[in-house]
């Protein structure tokens, strides 16, 4: 796979086997994604597809252990091998026909010189160029002409002629000329999939989740990066936590969603002892399990990568796509041109026309060029810490005009605030019980209030019928006392705590009385009130949304600015709601949430930004998802994507600058073949070099 024109046929399987439902590519990494009726077709009648059009797939039980090799094997460098020493040689031996300029006199000599010239193309042609042969006739027997089709016919036409021309005694041919082609384009392909392979390696799962999980370890919790699991890890998964691994249920029960992974939505009740696969998600209070396996976050972020999972967005082609259908059209007819002119002007230039014209036009740098930007910038986004859902994003991001913020988790640290106690005085025991109910939510508040709890620490009481309502708060019964915990208006608050909060405030009732309220006093994130005002500056709209009651007007309003439209007291409803208007106004809308009550609202904006700070919460309804550290940076992120269509405007300039040129010399005859063969990779690799520097100096000028 080293072009459009693969990604183009591999990507219309369904047109070949109709038992094949999707095909999708994943072109950086060099695999590909295949969704089949097995009523239809079979797996073994797909993969046979796959080896007939000429992508054999590497199937290994390894891929789950240990990263997959490159697909270049030695028989690949032999054949490079083969090609360069056969090239050398014939370049050698074409030396005296060169400086006497074919006028050997003595003529068993020139004889000698024309057959070793001769048997030195055979191992090339038949060996070094097999593949190229055999990509082109299994693309033309499925009716569709790739890359490598105008390629073949070149090869095939300069050592015809060439052979032509030996065996009659007229000359020593163009065989440097098309050993040559063919050395070159091997190399040229060796060094493109080198490319490629630093795409992918940069691109590697592992970089793409800052999530972590919470580990219990000596009776202690602590967080540690997912990618850390091990077999045996006792972990806790707390409510509409994702589970990140294969594991065994060690508490009594847990009440399982497994919609995202399967598409129902009905939850499964499990019991002590019973496995739980990664993806489902704990729909009731916290949980312990053992992991059993290690490797299935890479299911899961095969999942989130991959379309067919989620609602789709951000389906547009890119500009340039297009011109994939049509170059090899375009080029077998402009090379149809130069035979029917010289055949009339000058037959001794049809040849060197022809070669040149199908050897020196080169679509893979015209046609790759936003791969190769989008790539590289894919590589510069995650090295801050954004990672991205796929290419299509930045293209996404860079048309935005709108930017809606949650505030709690993403405007405001969720892991450093002032929580007070305010209402009636409460026991060690009851302490405790709000703690042992406040731990098991995923929510932000809810964690401080149980970080905050200091009264006899390590104790914990046991937890029934926890139920948690999305951005209202949550009930549960402890010790045959219903708790319940929530905003004012969810647990029908006592007025007299009410009218007294003075910041962002969750209400506690114990055993049906309203006993007071934890309030919670939020620390911004440094440097977003630069990152507003700089957003301002670029014409960016700016809204902020809040789950919370209006208590911290007045700081939203010293970082934004009273310009900024601000509402309190949002359901998760209300702001999805609040995005569709936005939209139907003609917005752009980034969403930018903590993906735990707001993954309708980031589902529905063209690019929904999970904030992540060292969270288990899994959000698939994301387009990409940010550390939270570098929230600040987000007017960055904006202004560089909008730089990445520049760049492949600029790289896509050169492309179709350099086939021009080329061209308009091959069209003459002037042009040796195999100087083109020269020029074909030469394009592709001045094309990387040229988006790496422009991205990386683009990333360096807006700060990141």
């Amino acid at each position: 796979m080293h072009c459009s024109s693969c990604i183009y046929l591999l990507e219309n399987l369904h047109r070949i086997e109709p038992g094949v439902k999707q095909s999708q590519v994943n072109f950086q990494s060099k695999e590909i994604f295949i969704v089949f009726n097995p009523q239809e077709t079979s797996l073994r009648k797909v993969v046979e597809l796959l080896a007939f059009i000429g992508y054999e797939p590497y199937i290994s039980l390894k891929d789950t252990t240990q990263k997959k090799t490159s697909s270049y094997s030695r028989r690949q460098i032999y054949k490079i091998g083969v090609a360069g020493f056969c090239f050398s040689n014939i370049m050698m031996l074409s030396f005296p026909e060169y400086f006497s300029s074919g006028n050997i006199d003595e003529a068993v000599l020139k004889q000698t010189f024309n057959w070793l010239i001769f048997g030195l193309s055979l191992p090339v042609l038949f060996f070094s160029s097999a593949d190229i042969f055999s990509t082109a006739w299994k693309g033309l027997r499925q009716k569709f002409l790739n890359i490598d089709a105008p390629i073949a016919l070149a090869i095939i036409v300069t050592f015809a002629r060439s052979y032509y021309e030996i065996i009659g005694g007229h000359g020593a041919g163009y065989l440097d000329s098309g050993t040559g082609i063919v050395f070159f384009m091997l190399v040229g392909r060796w060094f493109q999939n080198k490319t490629y392979d630093s795409f992918s390696f940069d691109r590697d799962y592992r970089s793409y989740f800052p999530l972590g999980v919470t580990v219990i370890a000596g009776g202690e919790e602590k967080n540690i990066p997912v990618t850390q699991l091990q077999k045996g890890n006792r972990i806790m998964v707390r409510h509409e936590e994702m589970i990140p691994a294969d594991a065994v249920l060690m508490s009594p029960s847990a009440s399982i969603d497994y919609s995202f992974v399967s598409g129902e939505n009905a939850e499964v009740e499990k019991r002590k002892g019973e496995l739980i696969y990664a993806g489902g998600k704990q729909m009731g209070g916290a949980i312990e399990l053992e992991v059993i396996k290690e490797v299935s976050q890479s299911y899961i972020t095969q999942l989130w990568n991959n379309d067919i999972f989620v609602n789709k967005k951000n389906e547009e082609k890119s500009y340039i796509h297009p011109w994939s259908r049509y170059f090899t059209i375009i080029l077998l007819s402009i090379a149809a041109g130069a035979l029917i002119f010289w055949s009339i002007v000058d037959v001794s230039k049809i040849l060197p026309a022809v070669t040149s014209v199908l050897i020196v036009a080169c679509p893979c740098s015209l046609l790759l060029s936003a791969t190769f930007t989008y790539g590289n910038m894919l590589r510069v986004f995650g090295r801050n810490k954004l990672y991205l859902k796929n290419a299509s994003v930045i293209e996404a991001l860079a048309k935005i005009n709108t930017v809606v913020f949650d505030k709690t988790g993403t405007l405001t640290q969720t892991n450093t605030a002032a929580v007070e106690y305010e209402g009636l005085p409460l026991s060690q025991q009851q302490f405790v019980m709000i703690r042992s109910v406040a731990r098991q939510s995923s929510h932000p508040l809810s964690r401080l209030i149980a970080a905050s709890i200091t009264e006899q620490p390590g104790q914990l009481l046991t937890v029934n019928r926890f139920k948690e309502y999305t951005g209202k708060g949550f009930d549960a019964v402890v010790e045959e006392v219903p708790v319940k915990m929530g905003s004012a208006g969810f647990i029908k608050a006592d007025d007299q705590f009410v009218t007294q909060d003075t910041g962002t405030s969750v209400h506690v009732v114990l055993d049906k009385i309203h006993v007071g309220k934890f309030s919670v006093k939020n620390q911004y994130r440094p440097g977003v009130q630069q990152m507003a005002g700089d957003l301002k500056k670029h014409d960016i709209s700016r809204y902020v949304l809040s789950g919370d009651n209006d208590s911290e007007n007045v700081n939203i309003k010293k970082i934004f600015g009273n310009d900024t439209p601000v509402r309190f007291n949002q359901s998760p409803q209300q702001k999805l709601d609040f995005i569709k208007s936005l939209q139907l106004k003609g917005s752009n809308v980034l969403m930018l949430g903590d993906g735990l009550n707001d993954a309708g609202a980031l589902m529905q904006s063209q690019v929904g930004i999970a904030v992540s700070e060292n969270s288990a919460q899994f959000s698939p309804a994301s387009d990409a998802i940010l550390d939270a550290c570098n929230v600040s940076l987000l007017d960055k992120f904006i202004s560089y994507a909008k730089a990445g269509k520049k760049i492949v405007t600029a790289s896509f300039i050169l492309s179709i600058l350099y086939n021009i040129v080329g061209l308009s010399f091959a069209v003459q005859g002037i042009l040796s073949p195999m100087i083109a063969a020269i020029l074909m990779p030469a394009s592709s690799i001045s094309i990387v070099l040229f988006v790496s520097l422009y991205s990386s100096f683009a990333a360096r000028n807006k700060g990141l």
